[in-house]
């Protein structure tokens, strides 16, 4: 699946195991991938990142002034206080280890430092990586979790969209049994996108829509299922007792299922964002996350937050309102971006 297959540059630990892919479509996605998150990114370089950026325009020689405003900077992006203090520290500590006069190459340093973030989750999927090489699970099943109103029914669509564009088939489940709209939302999707999802009536028992739509991707061949799930019950406990019934049900049925748990966090939300994940992981681990709204929001900062604190990998980036908006995350990419 060329989406998910990214070369080396890019990300070559964030690509689902399978056949290689050619080098000509690495490319072509690496391109692809640049130009989508530099098109996200334009309200983020135009607000905090890129005060930070023309810190370094000054030039000439290393003030304290310049630690002040950057660290006041990146708390106002959103990074968080545990993460800010964190880049300060290796930035600031390599420059005087390596006796670093010039702002100009503070700016690399910091690039270097952003990037490691980024980069330093561990993966703890079976699609979205590497692996031991050995072929994707057939179904490969998708748990997507997420509050209402981050943008979770359109990721699930798009996800969706992006398998089948690339030759496999795509089951939706549409698991959020209590909110009636989002059933109607994910069968005009459907529909939209030729993509079949089993649904019950609302009200019905999501473990049933799970169980019904496994055995239906188990019949009709499908390569993966993508799940939706309620965002909001009347009380935490019971939203996260029931995200944990799902996965038992998702279990019993396949062991080694989820084989990924995607969690959807609206950008423009910064630290609200971060409070949001540390509650869904606490009920279900959490494998990966996806990033939506990052095109709305000024911030960014989310982004290094969630990496560096949750140490949970970001794989996608919602980058507008279409079915084909959505990019696998590259940490190099991201942080270019930034700084171009």
């Amino acid at each position: 699946m060329r989406f998910f297959r990214r070369s080396s540059k890019v990300a070559e630990a964030d690509a689902p195991a399978g056949a290689p892919v050619a080098e000509a479509d690495a490319a072509q996605l690496e391109e692809e991938v640049e130009q989508k998150t530099e098109q996200a990114l334009q309200r983020t370089k135009r607000g905090f990142f890129g005060q930070i950026t023309s810190l370094f325009d000054r030039g000439g020689d290393i003030e304290e002034s310049l630690w002040e405003e950057l660290e006041e900077l990146l708390l106002a992006s959103d990074t968080g206080l545990p993460t800010a203090q964190r880049i300060l520290e290796e930035v600031r500590g390599r420059v005087e280890k390596e006796r670093i006069k010039d702002a100009e190459q503070v700016r690399a340093v910091l690039k270097e430092a952003l990037l490691e973030i980024l980069n330093a989750p561990q993966p703890k999927g079976r699609l979205w990586t590497n692996g031991n090489g050995a072929a994707p699970p057939k179904p490969a099943v998708i748990l997507v979790l997420g509050v209402n109103g981050t943008g979770k029914t359109t990721t699930i669509a798009k996800l969706a969209r992006a398998y089948q564009a690339e030759g496999a088939t795509a089951l939706i489940a549409a698991g959020d049994t209590f909110r009636a709209a989002a059933i109607d939302q994910l069968k005009e999707w459907g529909e939209r996108i030729g993509v079949d999802v089993v649904a019950h009536q609302p009200g019905a028992d999501p473990g049933a829509v799970v169980f019904d739509a496994l055995s239906a991707a188990d019949g009709r061949g499908a390569d993966v299922v993508i799940i939706d799930t309620a965002g909001r019950l009347h009380t935490k406990f019971n939203l996260m007792e029931e995200l944990r019934k799902i996965r038992r049900v998702i279990e019993r049925k396949e062991q080694s299922a989820p084989h990924e748990v995607l969690l959807v966090l609206d950008a423009t939300t910064g630290q609200n964002a971060l409070i949001q994940a540390r509650a869904f992981t606490e009920a279900v681990e959490v494998t990966s996350v996806c990033l939506t709204k990052l095109d709305g929001t000024s911030k960014g900062g989310i982004v290094f937050a969630v990496c560096d604190q949750l140490g949970i990998p970001v794989r996608f980036v919602g980058t507008g309102e279409g079915p084909d908006d959505l990019a696998p995350f590259s940490a190099e990419a991201f942080v270019e971006a930034l700084f171009r």
